[in-house]
């Protein structure tokens, strides 16, 4: 073998080994490298088990095709042949060509089969009791996350859930918005909030918290529309929607909508992507605040445009205290 083609052949395989080898280490990196973050709700572990399914395949369908190209290159190497000689006429081979035809399409059906199987578990909730589930409707707005809970409770960037039950969600967006998209990756898929549709999804997870984001570009702040998934024994739960349909609960969610809405574009003492706010006196007027929230202004979305009284209340009884104080 001429020492070029020896290089060559050397130097392809050493980075196909380098790169496989790579790949493994990755793959074995679990959520930090080529695998999905780790799988925390049944729906998630299936996901997982049809990439792992498909990566397998197509691993195996890298090294094959690879393999069989250094090969090539080594038999059927110019070796001493002049460059202007013409090379051997190889003739087609009917059984590899049916080989080559029918292998794709078996490789095919043994991904789609498996899928086909593994599906229903991933779209479809487990089937429980009406007390061992529950639904929240997940609201995508410029640039923050609101949850509205069974009893009408509300939160912002911060979903609490019962552990270990199913907790059903619905997606949506609204059409005076952009469209984003829901995705915890600890619990599977990413499912988008269009405007004018509700896209459904579910999840059962042990109590921890979660880290959602939002994976559609959505704008200016879409980095900072981030949410937690805060899953809590049945009890803490029921405690949450009761203490925040009371009146104790209005501070804390008008806190979320300063934090969570407010403070994505504006900063009490400087000009951040909006003015400065500290001592602003719309932040202690009900009406002209109200405005402001509905319609937005300039390049302020309408944040609050689908916001109840309540809801605006609660962020007047806490961003009023800059007013008065003087900022905080």
């Amino acid at each position: 073998m001429p020492a070029g083609v020896r290089r060559t052949a050397i130097v392809t395989l050493v980075t196909t080994l380098v790169a496989l080898a790579a790949t493994t280490a990755v793959a074995y990196a679990g959520n930090g490298g080529l695998l999905p973050g780790e799988a925390h709700s049944p729906n998630a572990h299936r996901i997982h088990q049809v990439y792992v399914f498909i990566l397998i395949f197509t691993g195996i369908i890298l090294v094959g095709v690879e393999g069989v190209l250094i090969a090539f290159i080594i038999k059927y190497r110019r070796g001493k042949r002049p460059r202007t000689a013409e090379g051997p006429q190889i003739h087609g081979s009917g059984r590899l060509e049916i080989i080559w035809t029918v292998l794709p399409v078996v490789v095919l059906a043994a991904i789609g089969a498996f899928l086909l199987v593994k599906l229903p578990g991933i779209a479809n909730a487990p089937k429980a009791a009406a007390a061992d589930q529950t639904t929240v409707t997940v609201e995508g707005h410029q640039f923050y996350w609101l949850f509205r809970y069974p009893n009408g409770a509300i939160s912002i960037d911060r979903l609490v859930a019962p552990a270990d039950q199913v907790v059903n969600e619905e997606v949506v967006g609204y059409d005076y918005d952009v469209n984003h998209s829901w995705w915890v990756p600890d619990f599977g898929g990413k499912y988008d909030a269009i405007p004018g549709h509700t896209n459904k999804t579910w999840f059962k997870a042990p109590a921890a918290d979660y880290v959602a984001r939002c994976a559609e570009l959505c704008g200016i702040q879409h980095a900072l529309m981030d949410a937690t998934v805060h899953v809590v024994p049945r009890t803490q739960y029921d405690a949450f929607l009761s203490k925040r349909k009371s009146a104790a609960g209005t501070y804390d969610l008008g806190r979320e909508e300063w934090t969570g809405v407010c403070q994505k574009c504006h900063r009490l003492g400087s000009k951040y992507i909006g003015p400065a706010l500290r001592n602003n006196s719309l932040l202690a007027q009900r009406k002209g605040l109200e405005v402001l929230l509905r319609n937005g202004q300039g390049q302020m979305p309408p944040v609050g445009k689908n916001w109840s009284g309540a809801q605006i209340d609660a962020l007047i009884s806490y961003t009023k205290q800059f007013v008065a104080k003087g900022g905080s």
